[in-house]
């Protein structure tokens, strides 16, 4: 059962992922069909509180609404942000009777800090992955994961990953046909194919600062559709192929056969967002011999397909 919601919002909010728990819960589409919600933004004290954009909030209510809601959230807030003792103990008192707790990018470390993420697997924007980690070392956090829910508790990545978040909670709490309508309407995909990895900036280095191996590393850079093994590398290099592969991974803290892999997914993710060439194409260009393969590697790494990843990112 999901009809009641309170959004928890505290100082220095972050307005787009307020508004994503707004958009979902907190506007009436009942005359359509969708699912009503009770639905309250909350603060401490039942006062304004201002965004990070400048602007002040005026809430419906203090804290009272978390004491029997189905559903508490919490946007996104400052990583420095620490909330009061009062909201702590709503969130923590939310998820001790089985409410649904729900956090937004970096409104996970508000659910860290409130104990609920001991022992649980989560995530949060990918480039505050590893503080979340360091603040809360009996959390298992996945950085690669558009969203994450373990029990009763769902945390997000940044920004539009919330919408993916509520839409997952929406087709547990009523339906796949319920969430499917309510994204066609918000004009979004009912289910993003992929996780963070695909979104992280990764370009191709233009030059690569080791110390001994760096002329070959620059070698493999332009030359990455050709067959490569380590016995070639080590050739060229003049050392044993034992020898050659205890270096390689002194340098660069990889495997030859990872890090060239690295460096052919990466060329394989330019191609794709800024050519024409078909995905067989791209597979040869990028030294993968064949789509299958490309494909294996795109799922593997970047959790979609070469197909997907272009969908998204084509530059037009």
């Amino acid at each position: 059962m999901l009809t009641r919601v309170a959004v928890l919002a505290l100082e220095e909010i972050a307005p787009f992922e307020l508004g994503v728990l707004c958009e979902v819960f907190g506007t009436d589409r009942t005359a359509d069909g969708f699912p009503g919600y009770d639905f309250a933004v909350c603060t401490v004290d039942g006062g304004p509180v201002r965004t990070r954009s400048g602007f002040l909030i005026e809430p419906h209510a203090d804290l009272a609404p978390l004491a029997d809601a189905d559903l508490v959230a919490v946007p996104a807030h400052p990583l420095a942000c620490d909330a009061p003792p009062a909201a702590v103990a709503a969130l923590r008192a939310a998820a001790e009777r089985g409410a649904w707790v729900l956090a937004v990018c970096s409104g996970a470390f508000l659910l860290g800090q409130a104990g609920l993420l001991d022992g649980r697997r989560c995530t949060t924007h990918w480039n505050h992955a590893a503080l979340l980690r360091e603040r809360y070392p009996t959390a298992q956090v996945a950085p690669d994961e558009l969203y994450v829910q373990d029990g009763r508790v769902i945390t997000s990545a940044g920004t539009a990953a919330g919408i993916d978040a509520c839409l997952h909670l929406v087709r547990q709490a009523h339906g796949a046909s319920v969430a499917t309508k309510l994204a066609r309407r918000m004009v979004v995909p009912p289910h993003r194919a992929g996780g963070q990895s695909q979104f992280i900036e990764a370009p191709i280095p233009e030059a690569v600062d080791c110390q001994t191996l760096q002329p070959l590393l620059e070698w493999l850079l332009r030359h990455l559709d050709q067959p490569l093994t380590v016995d070639d590398l080590a050739g060229r290099t003049h050392m044993a192929p034992r020898t050659f592969a205890r270096r390689f991974r002194a340098e660069t803290g990889a495997t030859p056969h990872d890090w060239i892999t690295h460096q052919r997914v990466l060329l394989a993710r330019r191609l794709l967002e800024e050519t024409e060439l078909s995905v067989e194409s791209v597979a040869t260009r990028a030294g993968f011999g064949d789509s299958a393969t490309l494909r294996h590697h795109f799922a593997r790494r970047l959790g979609t397909t070469p197909l997907g990843y272009r969908q998204t990112f084509r530059l037009r």
